[in-house]
Formats: structure tokens, C-alpha cells, sequence
């Protein structure tokens, strides 16, 4: 794969990441998965710069983008997402090696998923150090407080609880409830950007997230199967308006 253009020096990627997050009017990560946990087409037509451009419409701050075979993505996705857009882009994938991040970060990523219980205690600090050496923001995802102890230089990641279970590949049903229990725990470690991922499909519960205290939200399967994307949006801006 050809390297795209550079996205600035040492460090950029992880503080555009961050900022975009924090400052972003729409809190929401928007995700390119081509495939469910059950197998269904997600992108259902659509090429990655279409959806892209959708999401830039509406106003994504960064972007998500899963290269996991599992879930139908390769390194071709991230190159046409990258291609497309100037956003900061996640990539989401089963990275265990210094190097992976370093091809990761010269391919065009902004940050990297890094999943706390798959990890080993001891490998998770030593990833988390490599995504900082290299500019990229490690996105660290916990399903339970335990996994928090192995979180390294806490306020240099975004720390987001997934509300579904990697273990079974995201084939349970979810929820936004593990969010809401894990929410004090998380900002205990001093992250300034927590988020809560997956499982949330409904406006109401985005808004409920956001109000609870959550910096921003990754939302994949949830936009991806909307047939009107800016509906969502707009009743999500509704809620938010309310509870305001």
C-alpha cells in the first residue's frame, strides 16, 4: 500500500484527534464498517467516499474505520477513507506490535483501538507509550473497571467503554448501560475525553450518554443502517436541546 500524504509532525495526529473531540459540535465518531457482527453488508452499495463525504456532511469530528477482517475491512478501506477526507481517522483492528502502529500512523491514522482485555497487563502500557511515540492517540476500550489499572498516561488517551463484548465478537445485544455504570471510573483516571462505543442506536440514547457525561460517542451499525442519516441527527440535537 502507498503511503498517503503526511498529517503533520511527531504528535499531530494524537492532538487533532483529541481537539476535534472536545470541540466538536457533534460529538459523534462516525464509523465505516463494511460488515456486521452477523455478516450483513453495511455499506449496502455505498463506496467509502460516499460515506465519508455523508459524514462530513453532518458534521463527523473524526472518523472510524475498522480494518478487521472480521468485519469484512482490510487496509484498502483505510486508504480510501484516508484518501478521502482531512478528518482524523481511527483505526479499529487487533494491533498487538510497535510496528503495526508505525505503519498504522504512516498509512494516516490519527488514533488506534487498543482493546484492554484482549491485551496482556504488560503489553497494554508498552502500546499505549508506542502510540504516543509515534503522534497517534491510543483509544483505549474497557468493558469492566479491572481493566482501567493497566491504563497508562490516562490523560493522553480517549478511554472509551464498549458497550458490547469483544469476546463474542460484538454478537451480544449491548447496551448503553455499562456506559452509564462504568462512566465515574473512567473519568477517576484523569482522561479528558471519554467515550461510549458501540451498542447505541436510538437518538434518545446518544443524548442520555452525552448528557450523563460522556465527551463524545462512536456510533458504526447504528448510522450505518439508517436510511436518513440527518433525521438521526436532528432528533438527536432535539434530546440534547431538552436535557440541556
Amino acid at each position: 500500500m502507498t503511503a498517503p500524504r503526511a498529517r503533520g509532525g511527531s504528535g499531530a495526529g494524537a492532538a487533532a484527534f483529541e481537539t476535534a473531540l472536545l470541540h466538536a459540535r457533534t460529538p459523534v465518531i462516525m464509523e465505516l464498517k463494511r460488515r456486521s457482527a452477523h455478516g450483513a453488508d453495511l455499506f449496502r452499495g455505498r463506496t467509502a467516499a460516499e460515506l465519508v463525504a455523508a459524514y462530513e456532511a453532518l458534521g463527523a469530528p473524526a472518523l472510524s474505520v475498522v480494518t478487521g477482517s472480521w468485519f469484512g475491512g482490510g487496509p484498502e478501506l483505510l486508504a480510501d477513507v484516508v484518501a478521502a477526507t482531512e478528518l482524523p481517522v481511527l483505526v479499529k483492528d487487533f494491533l498487538t506490535k510497535e510496528r503495526q502502529l508505525a505503519d498504522a500512523a504512516a498509512h494516516g491514522a490519527a488514533a488506534i483501538l487498543l482493546t484492554a482485555g484482549l491485551l496482556p497487563r504488560t503489553v497494554l502500557p508498552r502500546l499505549i507509550e508506542g502510540c504516543l511515540a509515534h503522534g497517534l492517540t491510543p483509544f483505549v476500550e474497557v468493558t469492566a473497571e479491572a481493566e482501567l489499572a493497566s491504563v497508562v498516561h490516562a490523560d493522553r488517551c480517549v478511554i472509551a467503554v464498549n458497550n458490547k463484548d469483544i469476546r463474542q465478537r460484538e454478537r451480544d445485544a449491548g447496551g448503553p448501560e455499562r456506559s452509564r455504570g462504568l462512566l465515574p471510573a473512567v473519568l477517576a483516571t484523569g482522561t479528558r475525553v471519554p467515550v461510549s462505543a458501540s451498542g447505541i442506536r436510538t437518538p434518545g440514547q446518544a443524548a442520555d450518554l452525552l448528557s450523563a457525561g460522556y465527551r463524545a460517542l462512536l456510533v458504526g451499525t447504528g448510522l450505518l443502517l439508517q436510511d436518513d442519516l440527518r433525521a438521526w441527527f436532528a432528533a438527536l440535537e432535539r434530546q440534547r436541546e431538552r436535557v440541556r
